[in-house]
């Protein structure tokens, strides 16, 4: 018996949730993984799964087993990364999270150049609003909004993405145009509602450098940004959209923005940018196909994004995560390798 190949398909059939799951996370057959669990249980000669045909639950022994084996997988991982070293090229499946509006704007249409670049990847995006767990769900490394940060994490706010906030030209003609933010709460607002905790997100405005949020006249609310820009070309209301979401809108006249910055002004409220952080659940997760993924993620950033300040994380942060401008090299993998000194730990 394989025990390795055992061992590995049973912590993919758990973390998968099913048979079925753990094979494709594998790229092996389902009876296959089957096999190697009965065969991983005569070996220990315990039952690590109770299994039916719709339902599949560990064993109290089986939990006590796979809290033991689930980081074997990684750390076997991390290992043949590590010896393989930069004189071969990243290979091995490299899982991906994402809020979804990024994956879909933004990473969605980079990936594929880097798989042309490394075909010994399999690369795997997967576009969630949710956190995502790293290690149950064996995720190499994620990209997360400041909400979704969670302890434990190791993180590094990689950009800050200009937030827009627009309305459809017909609608400001029938309501009239918001002069400053605290009108907001007379007009049609439309809203995202987060998954994670289920509560509005709301609008920050920066004004002489701090933060506040004006109040909202709520008129609709999606839980997918995609369906609120919809809405909001519509003439439904006036929206607060990430310039990878509303770019589109804007360039064909669908959308105009509103609260555009005046250079001259030092008072006036402005919406504050989304920050995108890049998160590894431990520092030993910076493999090789790690790394070459954040160097072509970082390359392909817009210039505008980057952050301005190494110290641009405002002081109302609810975690504790050292932000910092990439050393935005030549070589993508020189400016990831400059860069990984001041990654912190979400605490």
């Amino acid at each position: 018996m394989n025990i390795l190949q055992s061992i590995r398909s049973f912590v993919s059939t758990v973390n998968a949730g099913s048979i079925a799951g753990g094979a494709k996370l594998l790229g092996v057959s389902a009876a296959a993984v089957s096999q190697n669990i009965a065969r991983l249980e005569h070996h220990l000669g315990v039952r690590l799964l109770h299994r039916t045909t719709r339902s599949l639950a560990l064993t109290e022994r089986g939990a006590l087993y796979f809290e033991q084996v689930r980081q074997l997988e990684r750390d076997l991982e991390r290992a043949r990364q590590l010896v393989a070293g930069p004189q071969h090229a990243p290979a091995g499946r490299l899982r991906v999270a994402s809020t979804a509006a990024f994956a879909r704007h933004v990473l969605a249409p980079m990936l594929p150049a880097l798989r042309q670049r490394y075909p010994q990847l399999e690369i795997e995006l997967l576009c969630t609003d949710r956190a995502v767990q790293h290690a149950q769900e064996s995720v190499d490394v994620s990209l997360r909004i400041e909400a979704q940060l969670e302890d434990g994490l190791v993180a590094r706010c990689i950009a800050q993405v200009p937030m827009v906030i627009c309305a459809a030209p017909d609608y400001l003609a029938q309501r009239g145009m918001p002069q400053g933010a605290d009108d907001l709460k007379y007009h049609d607002c439309l809203l995202l509602r987060y998954p994670v905790d289920g509560r509005c997100l709301p609008w920050n405005f920066m004004r002489n450098g701090v933060r506040f949020q004006p109040e909202l006249g709520k008129a609709m609310v999606s839980d997918d940004i995609d369906a609120l820009a919809t809405m909001a070309a519509a003439g439904a209301g006036i929206a607060r959209l990430a310039a990878y979401v509303v770019q589109p809108y804007l360039q064909r006249g669908e959308l105009q923005p509103l609260f555009v910055s005046d250079p001259g002004s030092t008072t006036q409220a402005l919406p504050e940018p989304l920050r995108i952080y890049l998160c590894v659940a431990d520092r030993r997760d910076f493999t090789p196909k790690v790394r070459a993924f954040m160097a072509h993620l970082l390359e392909r950033l817009p210039p505008e994004w980057r952050l301005a300040e190494p110290d641009a994380l405002p002081t109302s942060a609810p975690v504790s995560v050292e932000v910092g401008q990439p050393d935005m090299a030549s070589d993508g993998q020189a400016g990831v390798d400059g860069a990984l000194t001041s990654w912190a730990r979400v605490t």
